[in-house]
């Protein structure tokens, strides 16, 4: 049966972000931050996955052959020409959106020539007082240069015959110098109040080729799952090494002069295939620090739900105990969340709390509330999982502060991450859980569509107490009867679940599965929906980002859903004759998810909640806004218009009745 590739389903859903940015009908501060993210995800993937399949190429062919079903130089080919492709589009969108916003009186400037010359004496003000304390320039004369990873710089070349480079500071000032002359405010790149002034940094020279560069390295940490040693150690000299990875997309100004790219290529040893024409300025991502003008440039924010049982209670603990809490996020504040978590920390009956982190908030209202509750006499716990790619050391940081305050910490499992999004608070007589299938962070909360569960189920609570007893002790859990567990139970359950289906289908009964995930790529499973279909079962996917399910085959449909909110959340619903089960967690189907992670899928036993989820992942089936069907050439097809159903806006008008 045949499965899509990884990466150019991925280069699919980056190409519907961009989509986004294409549409007038959103807002055109909006549709720059969907070119943002674009820029942002592209970025990534080249400093990851790209880096990935080179270092595969490198390998002997007898060995690629036995070890994958790909040839890592086709496929670099393919994406090369996928990506053209979508940078041809993505500098059109752009120029399209930059235009529109100069009718809002909002300028980008993208040249020297568009910056106002009544700006000139405040552009060099702001040099000489703030960006010339960050100016190093370096001179090209010896053999091998060094760029760090991700980083702006110019390469200059002077009539002198000498050339430079030198670093733009984008990680220390903001990228724009902002201005407003008369009804227009103007966004001055901070690249080019840098090259206003190169007469300033190179006294005596005159700068006749002056063009950005950015070198893009393996991101990637390569780190041994070893018993021996200190994992935390290891993972701190990985991170200082990043900056020392294998190159994997050079990026200049399609300007840049002849001379001046032959030789950065030659001291930075870099091949043919590493150099990428770009444009004038790299790192778009920051078009995040734009915004401004009317309100109509941008979304409308949401006041989030508030729950005024909740607000009207003096503890989220006797609720919860009359019966499970289920919240929606952003739709509902994350507030109640962070309350569960102060209330643990002074409540005198509380003895205990273990909680997982995988990527923590940089201002951790959850992590001071449990530096609280240990300075309160609680035992604390923390599995820190300091293997979360790009958070590890947000994540080790706030690790030693929590350790130094008396919390236990706990650090990655050998040939393991701890994935899982749950938390467990202990009283004498009862068990909390935190059942989520997004990160307990706060920030993200506001911009991932994401579902937690505050429960007391005494099962559900004392498995996930035995899920905690492994991580801390390796104590290897009884069966698990609720809650589905990868490296346990977790393909075996999911298997049951499909054959149940196929079994009602074969006997005539209705037969449904729907199913959304970030991300679909474990084979077995997918051959298994693939089965499932064959027979009848109506399979129902929604799948935002990698897919390598191929659509169609045996009637499968696959939507994609982008909207303002990034999707997020996992949910398993499986019809069983009209008796829907529905799980929620914190597992793609992916390998590393099901076979090399600790995940923690639950289910979701109330009627009313178990109906208000079917009825939300109703309206993104049928969302044909923002949601567009996936085909077996990867391409994103929008529904035949009837424009009813827009999945989280009809999500936020539900939960607020």
């Amino acid at each position: 049966m045949k499965y899509l590739d990884r990466d150019l389903s991925w280069l699919s859903f980056n190409y519907r972000v961009l989509m986004e940015a294409q549409d007038k009908k959103v807002p055109l501060i909006e549709r720059l931050r969907f070119l943002a993210i674009y820029s942002s995800n592209l970025d990534e993937f080249f400093r990851v996955r790209v880096a990935d399949i080179r270092n595969l190429a490198q390998i002997d062919k007898k060995k690629i052959n036995k070890q994958i079903d790909v040839k890592p130089k086709r496929l670099l080919e393919k994406i090369h020409a996928e990506v053209s492709h979508q940078l041809q589009e993505y500098g059109e969108s752009l120029t399209e959106v930059l235009n529109k916003l100069k009718e809002e009186n909002i300028v980008i400037c993208t040249s020297l020539e568009e910056i106002p010359t009544e700006a000139e004496s405040e552009i060099l003000h702001y040099f000489k007082t703030k960006v010339s304390a960050y100016m190093k320039p370096v001179f090209i004369a010896r053999k091998k240069l060094f760029l760090d990873n991700q980083a702006l710089y110019f390469a200059i070349s002077f009539k002198s015959g000498r050339q430079s480079f030198l670093k733009i500071p984008s990680d220390k000032l903001p990228r724009f110098f902002k201005t407003k002359i008369d009804d227009k405010t103007y966004f001055i790149f901070l690249d080019d109040v840098i090259r206003l002034h190169l007469d300033l940094i190179y006294p005596g020279e005159e700068a006749v080729n002056c063009s950005s560069i950015k070198l893009n390295k393996d991101a990637d940490l390569q780190i041994d799952d070893e018993y021996e040693g200190d994992l935390v150690e290891k993972i701190e000299k990985q991170i200082k090494k990043r900056n020392l990875g294998t190159p994997s997309r050079f990026l200049f100004d399609r300007n840049i002069s002849d001379d001046l790219l032959s030789s950065l290529t030659s001291k930075l040893n870099l091949s043919e295939d590493d150099v990428v024409t770009g444009g004038r300025y790299h790192n778009l991502n920051d078009f995040f620090q734009i915004s401004g003008g009317s309100k109509d440039l941008e979304y409308k924010k949401l006041k989030p739900i508030k729950r005024k049982e909740i607000d009207e209670s003096r503890s989220i603990f006797k609720l919860i105990e009359k019966k499970d809490q289920l919240f929606h996020f952003p739709f509902h504040s994350y507030d109640y969340i962070l309350q569960f978590f102060s209330e643990a920390a002074i409540d005198p009956e509380v003895e205990e709390i273990n909680v997982t982190f995988y990527r923590m908030a940089k201002k951790s209202v959850i992590g001071e509330a449990l530096i609280s509750a240990a300075a309160n006499g609680k035992k604390v716990t923390v599995f820190m999982e300091v293997k979360a790619r790009f958070d590890e050391e947000n994540n080790l940081v706030w690790a030693r502060r929590m350790k130094e305050a008396g919390i236990t910490i706990l650090y990655s499992l050998p040939g393991l991450k701890v994935h899982a999004k749950v938390a467990l608070v202990k009283k004498k007589q009862k068990m909390y859980g935190f059942f989520g299938t997004g990160n307990l962070n706060e920030k993200t909360s506001e911009i991932y569509c994401d579902h937690g569960l505050l429960s007391c189920h005494k099962e559900m609570t004392k498995e996930l107490a035995a899920v905690f007893d492994f991580l801390y002790e390796n104590k290897s859990p009884s069966p698990f009867r609720h809650l589905i567990v990868s490296q346990f139970n977790a393909m075996r359950r999911f298997e049951e679940l499909i054959d149940r289906e196929i079994k009602h289908a074969k006997a005539g009964k209705e037969a449904r599965i729907t199913i959304k995930l970030n991300n679909l790529q474990e084979q077995h499973l997918i051959q298994k929906l693939y089965e499932a279909a064959e027979v009848g079962v109506e399979v129902r996917m929604i799948v935002r980002s990698i897919c390598c399910l191929t659509p169609g085959v045996n009637g499968i449909k696959v939507k994609r859903i982008v909207d303002r909110y990034l999707e997020h959340a996992r949910i398993f619903c499986f019809h069983n004759a009209g008796s829907e089960e529905v799980y929620m967690g914190s597992s793609d189907w992916m390998n590393r998810n099901l076979h090399r992670r600790i995940e923690v899928s639950f289910p979701i036993y109330d009627d009313k909640m178990k109906e208000e989820l079917i009825t939300i992942l109703g309206f993104q089936w049928e969302d044909d806004i923002k949601g567009v069907w996936m085909n077996a050439e990867l391409e994103n097809v929008r529904p035949s218009p009837e424009k009813v159903i827009r999945a989280q806006m009809d999500t936020y008008k539900y939960l607020n009745q």
